[in-house]
C-alpha cells in the first residue's frame, strides 16, 4: 500500500511533462509520496510493472532531466522537513523535498549556512540540488553541492536501501566481503575506479565548476572512495535520494558588497582572478544587455543603483560584524580604483540596496526571456564554465560565436568559479531554426572544450548537453559513465536516457519543429503577446519562483495547498498543452485545466512578480468565458458576478434587503442557493449610497482656478461603504480641488472576470468610456477608491480594447487616491497621527498599480508604516465567499494576515484599501479597518480613528 497521492489522469501527467527546460516529455504517471517508507512501497510497484522513475524536487532543472516517460516522484510536498542540525557537528539531516532556504533559516539560528545558494534558493529542494549538483553565488566560498554532502540515503530501482558516503579500504573489503547487493556495488564501483583512475585524472577538468557527467573522480584513493558525492550530480539516473547529511559551514553575520562598473564585460572577466584575491565571499558578473533588457521591461529601480560601466562585478564580502565586513570592502575598492583607474566602484551598506542589487543577478533568467521587441530567448547553452583566469578569452570568443550566428544573449552568472549563465534567441520552431540551434551547441561545445573547460558548471547536462559528453571526456570515460550507471540500475530504469544513452539535443522540443497551435479567437487581444493567446502561454519559463511558500504575493492557493497545479508555472504549463493540441490536455472544455484554475483567487500577483509576467488571472477569464459558453455556471458566478446589478436593487430598500440576509433560517437559506459559505456573514448595505450622498450635498463652491477630478463610484463604495467616498470628496475639496460624480450608472464590471463574464464585462467598458467621452478628451483624471477598480481600468481596459485610443487614454488618467494625493496634493497639511499602522496591501494594488505612494502618503499622515508581507488575504472578492473556496481562503487567511491583527495592540491602526481585504479582517479577526481616505479625512479634523 503506497501511503501518498497517485494519481495517473490526463491533467497530471500534463503538469509534469516539462520543466524550466526546453524539453517535454510526458511522463506516466505522477506519485506523491507521504513518507519515506512510502517512496519504497511505490518503487517496488513500479518494478513490478517494469517501468521506468524519475524523482524530481522542485522541478526547476534547465537541462531536461526533470522530465521523461517515467512515473515521476514529487517529493516536494510532503517530504520537506530539517530532520535534524548539529550546530557543534556543523551538520544538518534533512529530507529531499526540505526548501534549501527553510535550511539556511535553521541553520542561521546557529550563525551556521548551507553554502551553496542558487537563484532558485527559496523554492528549490535539497533533493533537487544534490540531483543537479547545484551551486550559486556562494559556492566561492564553500563549493558546489557535492563539497557539503557528507552522507546519502539512497535507494536503488531493485529495492535496495543504503546509506553512502566516504569509505575506507578497511570499509570498503569489509562491504565487499560480505556480498549481496550491497557487496555486488561496492566491488563493481571498486573495480571501475582501478580501471580507469589514471584517465579520471588526465581527462576531469581541473576548475572549480566541473558538474557535467558523473563524478568519478570522488572515487579516487585522494578523495576517500566517497560514494555519496560520486552520485552527486547524477541527476536521478541512478538512484532515488531518500535523505542527505549536510555539511554546513559558518555564516559570516555581516556583509557588504562592491558592484565594480568596467568598459564592457570582457575587462570585468579577465579582471577575475585579481578579485578573488581578495578572498570574497561572493563574485558574481553581469552584462549591458542584462541590463538593458531589465530597463526595456521597466526595472530601472534596480539598475539605477550601479555604477557606470558595460560589464559589472558584484563583489560581496563578509565579516564577523559591520566593521570588519566594511573595511575589507573598502580595502578592495582602493585597490581595485588604484589598479585600475578605468573601473567605477560603488559600495553598499544598506540591506535593502543590497537585496536590490542582487536582485539584478538572480532575476537574470526571468528578465532575459521576453524582453518587449526582442526575439524570445531560450536555454540551451545555460551553465559552461572555464577556469576563472581563463574566463576573459572565454566570454570574448563566445561572444564571436554568437555573431557569427547572429544569436543575441545576455552574458551573466557566477564569475567568480568561471561559470557563465545565458539565454540566447534561438529559433526553436522552424527546422532550420532548430538545425541552427544544434550547429551553435556543438561548436560552443568544441569551443569550451578546446580552453579545459565543462559543458556544465551548475544545471547539469540532463538532455541539454549529455550528447556531447563525449567531446568533453572522450569515448572512454563515457563508457566509463554507462558502466557507472549500470552498477546502479543494471536494467536502466532510472531516468533512463539522460546522461547516459542520452536523447538527442534536438528532439522532444517543447516547441519544435511541430508545433503548429490553432489559432484561438479571444476575448483578450493579448497586445502584449501578438495578440496570441498560445503565446502568452509560452510566457512561462519554468523557473518556479511561483513555488515559494512565504513572501510576496505570488502563488497563494500553491502556499496552502503546495500542489504544482495550484503554482503559476503549472496552470500555465496546462493552458500551454491545451492550446498545442499536443497534450494529454486538450479543449477549452478540459476539466482538469478549469479544476487547476479554480484555486486561482485572481490576485495578479503572477503578473507582477513572475519574472516573465504571467498572468494567470487574464488566462483564467479567458478560459472560463469559453469553457462556459452555452452553458449554465455556478450559481455564485451569477450571485457574485452580477452583484452590481443585485446591489442596485437593494439600494431601493436597504433595509429589507439587510434583515433578509441575516434573518436566521431565510439568511442561510439565502446564501446557499447563491452558493455562498455558511460561515460568511453578508456586509449590510448602505442606508444611503455614496452616488445619492454626492447628489443631494451642497453645491461646490465655483470651480474657478480649481481643477476638476472624477471620483470613481465603485459598487463597493458606493452601496456598502459610502463613508469612504465622502472622506475622499471632502480630502480633494480640501486639497482644492472640484469634485465630480458620474451621474449615470457606471461600473468597471470587476467581479464579471472572476467567472468569465467578459462579453459582459466588454460592453461594461464601452459603455463607461461613452459616459466620461467628454472628461477622457479633457483629460480629467479619475480618482478610483477601489484598487481592484483601478486595475481594470489599467490592465483589463486595454487587454480588452488595445486599438481604441479612449481606452488607453482612461488607463493613464486612472489613479488611486494615494497617487493623486502624492503628486497634486504636497500642500495638504494635517497634523501627524502619531499611531502605528498595519497595513494589509491588496493584491491588485501591489502587483499591478504600485504601492509606493500609499506608503508615502501614510507615513506623511505621521503614522509608523509596517506593511504586511502576507500575500493574499484570501476574500479575493467572490472567491472567499464562495462555499466550495472558504477553506482555502481562510488558509490563506490564516498565514500571516490574521494572526499579525490578532497580534496588534488595540491602538494599532488597521489600514486595507480594499473592500474585500476589510471584510476578511473582520470576518476573520473581528477588527475593523480602515481605507487611506479615512485615515487621511481623520489627520485633517484632527480626530481619532478607533
Amino acid at each position: 500500500m503506497v501511503n501518498g497521492e497517485v494519481r495517473f489522469d490526463a491533467g497530471s501527467r500534463s503538469l509534469y511533462s516539462t520543466a524550466a527546460s526546453n524539453y517535454r516529455q510526458v511522463p506516466l504517471g505522477v506519485v506523491v509520496p507521504r513518507t519515506i517508507d512510502s517512496v519504497v512501497a511505490a518503487l517496488e510497484v513500479c518494478r513490478r510493472h517494469d517501468v521506468p522513475v524519475l524523482g524530481r524536487g522542485g522541478g526547476t532543472s534547465l537541462a531536461g532531466q526533470s522530465c521523461n516517460v517515467a512515473v515521476v516522484f514529487d517529493f516536494s510536498k510532503y517530504l520537506r522537513r530539517i530532520v535534524d542540525i548539529d550546530p557543534a557537528a556543523r551538520r544538518a539531516v534533512v529530507e529531499p523535498g526540505a526548501v534549501l532556504d527553510d535550511l539556511r533559516a535553521a541553520a542561521e539560528r546557529h550563525h551556521l549556512t548551507f553554502g551553496p545558494d542558487p537563484s532558485t534558493h527559496e523554492y528549490c529542494t535539497l533533493g533537487g540540488m544534490i540531483g543537479n549538483n547545484s551551486c550559486g553565488v556562494h559556492s566561492v566560498m564553500a563549493g558546489r553541492t557535492s563539497d557539503n554532502i557528507e552522507q546519502l540515503d539512497v535507494v536503488t530501482y531493485d529495492g535496495l536501501r543504503l546509506t553512502v558516503g566516504p569509505t575506507s579500504d578497511v570499509e570498503l573489503g569489509r562491504m565487499i566481503a560480505a556480498g549481496g547487493r550491497r557487496g555486488e556495488i561496492y566491488r563493481s564501483l571498486r573495480d571501475l575506479r582501478d580501471r580507469y583512475a589514471e584517465l579520471i585524472r588526465a581527462r576531469f577538468p581541473s576548475i572549480p565548476r566541473l558538474v557535467s557527467g558523473y563524478a568519478l573522480d570522488q572515487l579516487l584513493p585522494e578523495h576517500g572512495f566517497n560514494v555519496a558525492r560520486a552520485l552527486v550530480g547524477s541527476e536521478g539516473t541512478c538512484v532515488l535520494v531518500l535523505g542527505a547529511t549536510c555539511r554546513l559551514v559558518h555564516s559570516p553575520p555581516a556583509r557588504r558588497l562592491v558592484v565594480a562598473g568596467y568598459p564592457d564585460v570582457y575587462r570585468a572577466a579577465d579582471d577575475v582572478p585579481a578579485v578573488l584575491a581578495a578572498r570574497p565571499t561572493g563574485l558574481e558578473g553581469i552584462d549591458e544587455t542584462l541590463v538593458a533588457d531589465m530597463r526595456r521591461k521597466g526595472l530601472p529601480r534596480q539598475v539605477d543603483l550601479l555604477p557606470p560601466g558595460r560589464g559589472w562585478l558584484l563583489v560581496e564580502f563578509g565579516g564577523e560584524d559591520g566593521d570588519e565586513a566594511e573595511g575589507r570592502a573598502r580595502e578592495f575598492v582602493e585597490d581595485l580604483t588604484r589598479r585600475d583607474p578605468a573601473v567605477a566602484a560603488e559600495f553598499y551598506s544598506d540591506v535593502e540596496q543590497m537585496e536590490a542589487v542582487w536582485e539584478i543577478r538572480e532575476s537574470g533568467l526571468g528578465a532575459t526571456a521576453r524582453v518587449p521587441g526582442e526575439a524570445d530567448t531560450w536555454e540551451g547553452w545555460e551553465d559552461s564554465a572555464v577556469a576563472p583566469e581563463r574566463l576573459g578569452e572565454y566570454v570574448r570568443r563566445l561572444h564571436e560565436l554568437y555573431e557569427r550566428f547572429g544569436l543575441r544573449g545576455a552574458l551573466y552568472g557566477h564569475f567568480g568559479d568561471g561559470c557563465v549563465h545565458t539565454r540566447i534567441n534561438f529559433d526553436l520552431v522552424t527546422p532550420d531554426g532548430v538545425k541552427r540551434f544544434r550547429s551553435f551547441l556543438e561548436e560552443a561545445t568544441d569551443l569550451v572544450v578546446s580552453l579545459g573547460g565543462a559543458l556544465s558548471g551548475e544545471h547539469g547536462d540532463g538532455q541539454a548537453r549529455a550528447e556531447f559528453l563525449p567531446k568533453m571526456f572522450g569515448p572512454e570515460l563515457v563508457e566509463a559513465f554507462a558502466r557507472f550507471k549500470a552498477i546502479w540500475d543494471p536494467d536502466g530504469r532510472m531516468n533512463p536516457h539522460k546522461v547516459v544513452d542520452p536523447y538527442r539535443v534536438d528532439e522532444d522540443l517543447r516547441l519544435g519543429p511541430g508545433y503548429d497551435p490553432k489559432p484561438v479567437r479571444t476575448y483578450f487581444q493579448f497586445p502584449d503577446d501578438d495578440g496570441d493567446f498560445s503565446r502568452a502561454t509560452q510566457r512561462c519559463v519554468g523557473v518556479g519562483k511561483c513555488r515559494r511558500t512565504d513572501g510576496g504575493i505570488m502563488c497563494p492557493s500553491y502556499m496552502v495547498t503546495r500542489e504544482e497545479e495550484h503554482s503559476t508555472r503549472g496552470r500555465a504549463h496546462l493552458l500551454f498543452d491545451m492550446l498545442s493540441g499536443r497534450g494529454p490536455v486538450g479543449g477549452f472544455r478540459d476539466d482538469h485545466v478549469k479544476d487547476a484554475l479554480d484555486l486561482c483567487l485572481a490576485c495578479k500577483g503572477c503578473r507582477g512578480e513572475c519574472p516573465v509576467n504571467v498572468d494567470i488571472a487574464t488566462y483564467k477569464a479567458e478560459f472560463l468565458a469559453h469553457y462556459y459558453a452555452h452553458r449554465l455556471r455556478p450559481r455564485a458566478a451569477y450571485a457574485m458576478g452580477f452583484i452590481m446589478y443585485g446591489a442596485a436593487l437593494a439600494a431601493r430598500s436597504p433595509g429589507i434587503a439587510n434583515a433578509a440576509m441575516s434573518a436566521p433560517g431565510l439568511g442561510q437559506l439565502l446564501k446557499r442557493s447563491a452558493g455562498i459559505a455558511a460561515e460568511r456573514t453578508a456586509p449590510p448595505f448602505a442606508a444611503e449610497t455614496f452616488t445619492a450622498w454626492f447628489r443631494r450635498r451642497p453645491p461646490s463652491p465655483p470651480a474657478g482656478g480649481r481643477r476638476r477630478v472624477i471620483v470613481w463610484p465603485d459598487t463597493f463604495t458606493n452601496h456598502f461603504t459610502p463613508y469612504i467616498g465622502r472622506a475622499a470628496v471632502e480630502l480633494l475639496d480640501a486639497a482644492g480641488f472640484s469634485v465630480s460624480v458620474p451621474r449615470p450608472w457606471v461600473c468597471c464590471g470587476r467581479p464579471l472576470y472572476d467567472f468569465g463574464f467578459l462579453r459582459h464585462a466588454r460592453r461594461l467598458l464601452q459603455r463607461t468610456l461613452r459616459t466620461l467621452a467628454a472628461d477622457i478628451e479633457a483629460g480629467t483624471p479619475v480618482v478610483v477608491l477601489e484598487p481592484s477598480c483601478a486595475a481594470v481600468f489599467r490592465d483589463e481596459l486595454v487587454n480588452l480594447l488595445p486599438r481604441r485610443l479612449d481606452a488607453r487614454r482612461l488607463a493613464t488618467q486612472t489613479v488611486l487616491l494615494s497617487e493623486f494625493l502624492d503628486e497634486h496634493a504636497s500642500d495638504l497639511r494635517a497634523p501627524p497621527l502619531r499611531r502605528r499602522a498595519l497595513v494589509q496591501p491588496h493584491c491588485h494594488h501591489k502587483a499591478v498599480l504600485g504601492f509606493d505612494a500609499e506608503v508615502r502618503m501614510l507615513e506623511r499622515l505621521g503614522l509608523d508604516v509596517d506593511v504586511l508581507d502576507s500575500g493574499c488575504r484570501g476574500m479575493a472578492g467572490a472567491f472567499g465567499f464562495e462555499a466550495s473556496h472558504y477553506d482555502v481562503s481562510m488558509a490563506c487567511a490564516e498565514r500571516v494576515l490574521l494572526p499579525a491583527i490578532r497580534k496588534a495592540d488595540d491602538d494599532v491602526l488597521v489600514v486595507a484599501d480594499g473592500f474585500s481585504c476589510r471584510e476578511q479582517i473582520r470576518q476573520g479577526a473581528g477588527r475593523s479597518s480602515h481605507h487611506l481616505a479615512e485615515v487621511a479625512r481623520s489627520a485633517l479634523r484632527s480626530g481619532g480613528l478607533r
